[in-house]
């Protein structure tokens, strides 16, 4: 069963930031009101007699969905401005001492504070207009956005993979309990007793332990395989890194530049990791589903040594001048789309309308009107879909649409 957003957090509300908020000139841009307006205060404690009350929070800033998120902890104090002002009614501000990302902060920037379970604060600002900002609107459901606070819904909401992938893009990672297992722990290790399998084990397991139906549910199934894998990878890795850190680094155990290298490779294999997982999971999907496809590789190439995620049906076909253009297609598999979406648009030049599947969870406005304007076909399953425009859903193809489409032009004579 997955998780959902509200194990993980209590309240979240979001803004754009005023000139106000951050001009020195013009307010004491250091500190957070209108939380009490928003609804947000109902979740923190009421500070009496003076009482300031300290919460650990993260700030982060991303300046767009190719940069590196700054980060920053702090320490913000929830306090009454009016105190010392008998006569007035209470007014409650959130304070922040400057800091890297406070100094980053710009009007008109998507401002979005969150209470966590655990009673720490996170603080995520970005431009206004950005993919991150329509990913976490859509995310948290937060409608309407203006100067003043908006609060959010995120009752029933599924933390589902592309969602806990999003979170870790910001350095956000979200414990599950679950993988925790000491069963499936006990699983992996009589299974793969010399560390990491190959990617492809690791998806046959997963798709052992969660068969799915992926007949007549290719959507819910190719992600029920996903959420899988990744629960057994987090489970193996977690045990892997906890017996490095337990020798150490280097000669002595404390080499610095050692341990960064480890962190580093445990960073880029997880990033890697769940792009081969779902070329693996959609390879076997396909076989499946009985169509004809062959992946790119050094032998598989279209124009300028091109090497198109899946083709359909194979690449002699494609390089066949007499074979007809209609019945070929092209699907290009990214779980994050980015501004790599456009490498699929050159992958095969015989192919007009060209397929990308992605699990991203959501894509902005603009981006989705370019890749309408390219000719390029998204393709998201069902479960991810909820977080897309909704003027835009039915553009989108869903993993079963996409095998009817490929099964229909296999089966023209």
């Amino acid at each position: 069963m997955l998780e959902k957003l509200s194990n993980h957090f209590e309240v979240a509300v979001a803004k754009y930031l005023s000139a106000v908020d951050v001009d020195s000139k013009k307010s004491n841009q250091h500190e957070i009101g209108g939380l009490v307006k928003a609804g947000f205060a109902r979740y923190l404690p009421v500070p009496k007699n003076g009482e300031k009350i300290l919460f650990n929070a993260n700030l982060i800033y991303i300046s767009g969905e190719e940069s590196d998120p700054v980060f920053y902890e702090d320490t913000l104090t929830w306090y009454d401005t009016r105190h010392n002002q008998k006569n007035r009614n209470p007014e409650y501000r959130m304070y922040y001492k400057s800091n890297p990302v406070s100094s980053m902060m710009n009007e008109g920037d998507f401002f979005l504070i969150i209470k966590k379970i655990n009673g720490d604060l996170l603080i995520i600002i970005t431009p206004s207009g950005s993919a991150i900002e329509f990913q976490l609107k859509n995310l948290f459901g937060i409608n309407n956005i203006s100067n003043e606070f908006s609060q959010s819904s995120i009752e029933g909401k599924s933390l589902i993979l592309p969602v806990r992938m999003l979170f870790e893009d910001l350095g956000i990672e979200l414990e599950e309990s679950e993988s925790k297992n000491d069963n499936l722990l006990e699983i992996l290790l009589r299974r793969f007793p010399n560390g990491f399998p190959k990617s492809k084990e690791f998806s046959s397991l997963a798709r052992e332990q969660t068969p799915g139906e992926p007949l007549y549910e290719p959507d819910e199934t190719l992600m029920l395989w996903l959420e899988q894998e990744e629960k057994l990878f987090r489970t193996y890795e977690r045990f892997e890194v906890s017996k490095k850190l337990a020798r150490g680094f280097g000669e002595n155990g404390d080499n610095v530049d050692d341990f960064i290298d480890f962190s580093l490779s445990v960073q880029n294999r997880r990033k890697s990791r769940v792009g081969f997982a779902f070329e693996n999971h959609l390879n076997y999907l396909f076989s499946l589903h009985g169509l004809k496809f062959q992946q790119g590789s050094s032998k598989n190439t279209t124009e300028s040594k091109s090497k198109p995620d899946f083709l359909f049906p194979d690449f002699s076909a494609y390089h066949d001048p007499f074979f007809p253009q209609e019945k070929l297609r092209l699907l290009g598999a990214k779980t994050t789309c980015k501004d790599r979406w456009r490498q699929v648009l050159a992958e095969g030049d015989r192919i007009g309308r060209k397929h990308l599947i992605t699990i991203q969870p959501g894509i902005s406005e603009q981006q989705l009107t370019e890749m309408k304007n390219k000719s390029l076909q998204l393709v998201v399953p069902y479960s991810v879909q909820s977080v897309y425009p909704v003027s835009f859903i039915s553009d989108l193809q869903s993993v079963v649409d996409f095998i009817a489409e490929i099964k229909n032009i296999q089966a023209m004579n």
